[in-house]
């Protein structure tokens, strides 16, 4: 595909059919986003989809884990994300105990991600389990992503947060619970914490695209955590790369504003109105 037509293809909006068209084709750049400020520039740069992920639990709210966020916070941030986004798609992951209930309680809450929120999809967790509540979601008419492998939100159950996948019962249960979730309807599905040659696998036989985080070169996109990304989170996953120290420069820009205001150099006449 030339440099012109993936220009081209930039330039409209994401959707659910031509993200599943990219399969095998062109790689799915897809990072969280919880505010106006960054979704406006992180759709202005190209990514394709902002995930409004629970880990606003983690990196917003400073909980140790995503299972405090509720559906009313995910509608707010969610709101926010959508407003500023031009192009890419907007996905808002559903909190722990919004969807584990019963397949029609699911529905509610997704619903109200869409009307309240703007999501153009929802993400939840879960496999096999999960595929009746799925297949619920998408017979309304509202796109669902999956996740599968590491799931944050069943941390207590996991030990915490644990490669999943090395043994072959372990990878078996897996490729199950992605199989379930792509039979049920969803769009898409991340693939988290889980050896490389596992998600290529599971890549390979999905006829829905996956998006990968700690899983490998291999999937059909990749996402991370925005602050995880810019370096502004105290500590990150080996399989995460730093493309920015924001997280120094913000704390330099800080110290000169303190310093400058107690020794009275800010503001100068240039900052101020006459």
């Amino acid at each position: 595909m030339s440099t012109v037509t993936l220009k081209s293809a930039r330039e409209h909006r994401v959707t659910v059919p031509s993200l599943q068209r990219r399969k095998g084709r062109e790689p799915i750049a897809m990072l969280t986003a919880y505010d106006f400020a960054f979704a406006r520039i992180f759709d202005a740069a190209g990514i394709d989809v902002l995930l409004v992920g629970d880990s606003l639990g983690n990196v917003v709210q400073g909980h140790d884990t995503t299972l405090p966020v509720t559906l009313e916070e995910t509608i707010y941030h969610t709101r926010l994300v959508a407003r500023a986004a031009q192009r890419a798609l907007v996905v808002a992951d559903m909190p722990f105990g919004t969807f584990q209930i019963s397949p029609e309680d699911a529905l509610r809450n997704a619903v109200r991600c869409v009307k309240e929120g703007g999501a153009h999809a929802v993400k939840l967790e879960g496999g096999a389990a999960m595929a009746a509540t799925i297949e619920r979601i998408v017979t309304a008419e509202i796109p669902v992503m999956g996740h599968v492998g590491l799931t944050p939100q069943a941390i207590h159950r996991m030990g915490g947060h644990r490669v999943q996948g090395r043994s072959e019962d372990g990878a078996q249960r897996v490729l199950e619970d992605a199989r379930a979730v792509a039979a049920a309807g969803a769009f898409a599905v991340v693939l988290e914490g889980m050896p490389a040659e596992l998600a290529r696998a599971v890549t390979r036989e999905l006829v829905i695209p996956t998006i990968g985080i700690g899983a490998g070169v291999d999937c059909d996109g990749q996402v991370l955590v925005m602050h995880d990304m810019l370096g502004l989170s105290d500590w990150t996953p080996s399989f995460v790369k730093n493309y920015a120290a924001v997280g120094v420069t913000v704390a330099q820009a800080a110290r000169r504003f303190a310093e400058e205001v107690r020794e009275r150099k800010f503001p100068d006449p240039e900052h101020s109105y006459r």
